[in-house]
């Protein structure tokens, strides 16, 4: 009787994992049609203050290529589905073009900037990213910057003048107003479902050819240490991006917004090397919630100068300690000052989120809510010490906190 009773639960075993192991196919089967046939269906709407944006809903991942129904190797769904969104921008003023921040010989660089902005004084083209229908649209600040007239050009051949609705200097993003009706709009991606290896298309308008699309692969994510703005997070692509690509959008194979292509690395003599940069999508929206909702993007601060912890520190001031924020400076008055932080102490959790250098810092701090209070865990030499700092809001680029 034992071995009977034995041999049913075995059967009853087997058949519900059976069941289990068929139910989890034809789940994952009918996900990859979805994502293959209509995409669309797997997006969800979001209200940003009276604004409406698209977004993709969170979906398990598949190792299966989205590639355009029946036809191999092609991604020209996506391509269909994201360009009636990217605009060409052309700016009358100071805009300042794309920024080529590595040329490999800084006499040559210094030169042929020159020579850009001499001839992109007057009139300088780049492109950006439709939002929202309501005629929001992001770009890169620095193409922007003095501009005094941004006329948009729309894939369909409308053309629109556009106001700067605002802009953040520390991620080199501004989002846009279009006054016009009938808007496509881009989806916005999760930058959560990115992966290094990734098929990614760059979309924009190079050199002023037209609209453009190259493909390539995500290279890395994260990509810090770069000295293009504040607070970066960048995704590293080998999709060809040139001058004019500036505000333009970094897509996947679902043709979702990943990024706002940013930066590229040239030579002197200029041009894509294969080595492009992009502001993720959730940073986009973090500037473009904020700009919307408020004017500016509010962001945590505490009042301390951080560096990077390098091999000669570890000896000679951190006590062993290769991981963490070196607090070289501390503003006099500010909120880690009157919470007792102090030179020389290490920064390495910010209420246990963990910190190993200077970019994950800013990045902890800038995301506190201002008016809230922060534990930081520090070691002052040996010791370990854990404070408490009430938050403040950071100050704008270029102000002084103590002023």
């Amino acid at each position: 009787m034992p071995a009977e009773a034995s041999r049913t639960t075995r059967t009853v075993t087997r058949r519900l994992w059976l069941l289990f192991a068929q139910t989890v196919t034809v789940a994952l089967a009918l996900l990859f049609i979805v994502q293959t046939l209509r995409p669309e269906w797997l997006q969800v709407e979001r209200q940003v203050g009276t604004v409406t944006i698209n977004e993709t809903a969170a979906v398990a991942r598949t190792s299966i290529p989205v590639l355009s129904g029946g036809r191999a190797n092609s991604y020209s769904d996506a391509v269909r589905a994201a360009t009636p969104a990217v605009v060409s921008i052309d700016i009358n003023g100071e805009g300042r073009g794309t920024r080529d921040p590595f040329s490999d010989d800084p006499r040559q660089r210094r030169q042929q900037n020159r020579r850009l902005n001499e001839a992109l004084s007057e009139r300088t083209l780049a492109s950006g990213v439709i939002v929202s229908r309501d005629g929001y649209l992001l770009t890169n600040r620095h193409v922007i910057e003095g501009a005094n007239e941004i006329n948009v050009t729309l894939p369909d051949g409308r053309i629109g003048q556009a106001t700067v609705v605002g802009s953040d200097a520390e991620t080199d993003l501004a989002v846009l107003r279009l006054a016009m009706q009938d808007l496509p709009v881009i989806t916005l991606g999760r930058i959560e479902d990115a992966h290094v290896g990734d098929v990614v298309l760059a979309i924009g308008n190079p050199f002023n050819v037209g609209q453009t699309v190259t493909m390539g692969i995500i290279s890395a994510l994260g990509r810090n240490h770069l000295n293009l703005s504040n607070f970066e997070n960048y995704i590293q692509t080998d999709a060809a991006i040139n001058p004019g690509n500036s505000g333009g959008a970094l897509v996947n194979a679902s043709g979702n917004l990943i990024g706002i292509n940013s930066a590229i690395f040239t030579k002197a003599s200029g041009g894509s090397l294969g080595i492009g940069f992009a502001v993720p999508v959730s940073t986009a929206k973090e500037v473009l919630e904020g700009i919307i909702t408020s004017g500016e993007v509010v962001r945590g601060y505490i009042g301390v100068e951080p560096q990077d912890i390098t091999p000669a520190d570890v000896e000679a001031l951190t006590f062993g300690r290769s991981k963490g924020a070196f607090i070289s400076g501390v503003n006099r008055g500010g909120p880690a000052d009157q919470a007792g932080v102090r030179p020389g102490d290490i920064l390495v959790a910010v209420d246990d989120h963990p910190i190993v250098d200077t970019v994950t810092m800013l990045d902890a701090i800038a995301r506190l809510k201002p008016g809230t209070s922060a534990r930081l865990k520090l070691y002052r030499r040996k010791e370990e010490v854990s404070l408490s700092v009430k938050v403040a809001t950071r100050p704008r680029p270029g102000v002084n906190p103590e002023e």
